[in-house]
């Protein structure tokens, strides 16, 4: 046999290898996405839709073009209907007045808000997954721990003396869980978390990798006499509520002396910093590199834009939105439901806008 003929034998081997590769790699991601394997009719009961066909098996939330047999797609607007209907996905959830005339034997989900209903089914398909519980053999548990049968806590996790995680929760790969910390139910630990002793999470606390919750907050007392600065005790608590997603490299300060408090549903995106005796009411969204200094209050419903600073013992009443950017002075209070915040110190946008205006029009005249 020929050179040549050895050289594209070889190149062909290598090839198949390849493909068998990818082949494999592509089914692992598959087995990784699935979540949860139900019907549709049981998915739609879920998400509170309205079931046409429920008897598909569905088992992850795709895009159209990423969609298998067992995918859930939605859409909003009847123009990308058809789209919908075209792709391999198992079952679509539409508007709840959509016409249909052939669903191509796809279930269909109607649902007044096909947005909201997709988010739900993920969550649902995600916590439908279940399985055994497992720890890993290379992981550290205290004895005096609790671990609920259908946890698992993955490679080189840590839980401390007197933890107690509960059912269905997951502890990703490295976490640290100090001593005492009780987890509730559902909860997912990504990989890296670190959660120190004096830390209490509610059900369905998702924490992304690198997070740390718990530790000390920034507290000092100066010395006249000598200028030096001594540490304030941090030996409060942090309690998180249910339904809680916390974003990779966010920290949570525990309270100086009693507890912060990040209430239900609050959503923290990455690289967030929460001081220590903050109090974050329920359904707040904060997005990434804000700062929120001690003693503040962040009342229900509040909207905090990108880089947003908030000075310490200040006070956000319910509904205000902060824009991007903005800052608030110490111990001041900011009110009004539904306004759009905005600059430094921040004020309505319509005021400050109207400010740059009349700053924009004196330099001009100069």
């Amino acid at each position: 046999m020929g050179a040549k003929n050895v050289g594209a034998k070889k190149l062909n081997s290598a090839r198949m290898r390849d493909g068998r590769a990818a082949k494999k790699t592509r089914k692992l991601a598959a087995k990784e996405r699935c979540g949860g394997r139900m019907k549709a009719s049981e998915l739609a009961e879920r998400i509170g839709a309205v079931c046409e066909g429920g008897e598909r098996e569905v088992c992850e939330v795709a895009s159209f073009g990423g969609a298998g047999e067992q995918s859930v797609v939605f859409v909003e607007q009847s123009g990308r209907l058809g789209s919908a209907l075209e792709s391999r996905a198992g079952a679509v959830i539409v508007p709840a007045e959509a016409e249909i005339a052939d669903a191509g034997g796809k279930a269909v989900l109607r649902a007044r808000h096909p947005r909201l209903a997709f988010a739900l089914a993920s969550e649902a398909l995600r916590r439908g997954a279940g399985g055994a519980g497992r720890v890993a053999a290379s992981a550290i548990v205290d004895a005096t721990a609790e671990v609920h049968a259908s946890a698992r806590v993955d490679e080189l996790a840590v839980v401390g003396a007197g933890a107690r995680i509960g059912a269905r929760s997951h502890l990703g790969p490295g976490c640290m869980i100090g001593p005492g910390v009780t987890m509730g139910e559902d909860c997912d630990l990504v990989a890296r978390v670190t959660v120190y002793a004096g830390t209490t999470l509610g059900d369905r606390v998702t924490v992304k990798a690198g997070a740390v919750l718990g530790s000390d907050g920034f507290g000092f007392v100066p010395d006249p006499a000598t200028g030096r600065y001594h540490r304030f005790p941090q030996i409060g608590r942090l309690e998180i509520g249910n339904d809680v997603e916390i974003g990779a490299n966010t920290t949570v300060d525990r309270g100086a002396l009693d507890a912060t408090v990040i209430s239900d549903g609050v959503k923290l995106d990455n690289l967030v910093q929460v001081g220590h005796n903050v109090h974050i009411g329920r359904n707040v969204v904060v997005a990434s590199q804000t700062g929120i200094s001690g003693s503040t209050v962040l009342e229900d419903g509040v909207i905090v834009g990108g880089q947003v600073g908030l000075g310490d013992h200040v006070r956000i009443e319910a509904g205000v939105i902060l824009g991007s950017g903005c800052g608030v002075p110490s111990k001041k209070v900011v009110r009004g439901k539904g306004v759009v915040f905005w600059g430094t110190p921040a004020r309505p946008i319509a005021q400050c806008l109207k400010e740059l205006a009349t700053l924009a029009r004196l330099a001009r005249k100069k």
